[in-house]
């Protein structure tokens, strides 16, 4: 057995073992080596000596074949550099693994990658890194060796998708593998420094019972939202930045039938159907020469062309959603996205304004039509003030009544008291969508609609409290006679 086999055992568990107080967590020793210059300084010097040796090589390697010759040239410059680096033989196993990181992967965003309860990392710097659990930011106890080495990482991530970052194209949307969502920006736009986001996707898609044990939906929530989608309604969902859009419409669309066929269309490809007739198509940005983009709009446009059963948008931002109103409106029935707002009525409104986008002088009215016919069932999530992300209203598009489209609320958030959590609750009003269901096989149960029984107070009421006069005292004093 080589050398760094014998000292680090490099493998995907052993990498990224973590201390068992903080589970998913760096190990305690790295955490207190995090800002050792001397240790920092070791890696560099193997990681040049790494990169040096291999990239002569690299040509035509990849996966399995890549790591196994970072591996032997690990070996040989420990072995060879066994005087210089200055490493003891119980760290060995430590700083070999970080180096393994630092070539091959993503460095010390590996171990937080691997961090189940991590769902967003936030890299302000190279030594400047912070994470969010259970809706909170923390600070994380990792920090790259130097800026040279947090640049590599963001070069390696867009690199991979196809996509550059430069002083031409400062900022870039990517992902990782596992779907993870990546914006980076860098000067001179990020004026301290480049500027790594990553908001990561579960491994294993969230299914609606997650939800519900989370909190999120309720049963009854979940069987109205499955007959919507089964039963073939256009669906929007509304949120603000990090509130849980797009988990909320992966859930959705795991409601959809496995025999019909589903196209994706995204900026940058999140979504993970289970389904297995889904084509997944992302849209791209210009070239060098400014050449090569295609928009979201296109897409969707050429997808009317693909015999699409469903047509799921990831996010209408702009122009898009004149296109996507029309699919709706033109067979396309059962058509799902996103968009941000902050309320139902908020994204009526944001709709218009993206329609306007489009570059067509259409009359409001016009707009409004088209949104009325086109959307049948807006979902509002949000997040509340301790983290947790919530379904605060369904509501139904009714309409148009003159110039103004109707809404109705089915459900709502009722927010707790006394330091009890929220729940969502039904309005009592009965949808007018239900017959459309109905008519294609999805019956809604009618006791989901009923509103829950007002808790009332026990004790009698009492009346205003009367202050009595001075002859009423006078009266019903003794003393006072």
């Amino acid at each position: 057995m080589r050398l760094s086999d014998r000292l680090a055992a490099i493998d995907d568990d052993d990498v990224f073992e973590a201390d068992p107080e903080a589970p998913g967590a760096p190990p305690r020793a790295k955490r207190h080596r995090a800002r050792d210059d001397a240790w920092a300084e070791a890696k560099r010097k193997v990681r040049a000596l790494v990169l040096e040796e291999v990239a002569p090589r690299m040509a035509g390697l990849e996966g399995d074949a890549l790591r196994a010759e970072v591996r032997r040239a690990l070996d040989e410059i420990l072995q060879r550099e066994e005087v210089s680096v200055s490493v003891s033989p119980i760290e060995r196993r430590a700083f070999v693994s970080e180096v393994i990181a630092d070539t091959l992967g993503y460095g010390p965003l590996d171990p937080l990658l691997h961090d189940d309860t991590v769902t967003e990392i936030m890299c302000n710097a190279f030594d400047d890194i912070w994470v969010e659990r259970r809706g909170r930011l923390v600070e994380a106890d990792v920090e790259f060796a130097d800026d040279d080495q947090y640049r590599k990482v963001i070069e390696r991530i867009v690199a991979a998708v196809g996509r550059r970052v430069d002083e031409s194209s400062p900022m870039v949307d990517a992902r990782l593998p596992d779907g993870s969502r990546v914006n980076a920006v860098i000067p001179p736009l990020a004026i301290h420094g480049a500027v790594l986001t990553i908001r990561k996707f579960a491994s294993d898609p969230l299914t609606a019972m997650d939800l519900v044990d989370k909190g999120t939906y309720t049963v009854d929530l979940v069987t109205l939202l499955e007959a919507c989608v089964r039963g073939k309604l256009n669906v929007l969902v509304s949120g603000g930045t990090g509130t849980g859009k797009t988990t909320n419409l992966n859930v959705m669309s795991s409601f959809v039938p496995h025999d019909e066929r589903i196209i994706t269309i995204e900026d940058s490809a999140e979504l993970q159907l289970q389904q297995r007739h889904v084509v997944s198509l992302e849209a791209r940005p210009a070239n060098a020469e400014g050449r090569g983009q295609v928009e979201i709009r296109d897409l969707v446009r050429n997808a009317l062309r693909m015999r699409p059963d469903r047509i799921i948008v990831g996010e209408c931002r702009a122009g898009e959603a004149l296109d996507m109103l029309q699919a709706m409106n033109t067979g396309h029935e059962g058509s799902m996205t996103t968009i941000h707002a902050n309320t139902a009525r908020d994204a009526l409104s944001r709709l218009e304004t993206m329609v306007l986008m489009a570059g067509f002088d259409l009359p409001i009215r016009a707009i409004r039509e088209q949104i009325a016919a086109a959307v049948d069932v807006i979902v509002q999530v949000d997040r509340r003030p301790d983290g947790r992300r919530v379904v605060t209203a369904i509501t139904e598009v009714q309409g148009l009544e003159g110039e103004v489209v109707l809404l109705q609320d089915i459900f709502t958030y009722r927010p707790g008291t006394g330091g009890a959590p929220g729940r969502l609750t039904a309005t009592g009003l009965r949808p007018a969508f239900l017959e459309k269901l109905e008519a294609r096989g999805a019956v809604v149960p009618a006791a989901i609609f009923r509103a829950p029984a007002e808790v009332t107070d026990p004790r009698p009421t009492r009346g205003p409290a009367r202050i009595p006069d001075a002859a009423t005292i006078a009266e019903h004093d003794p003393t006072a006679r």
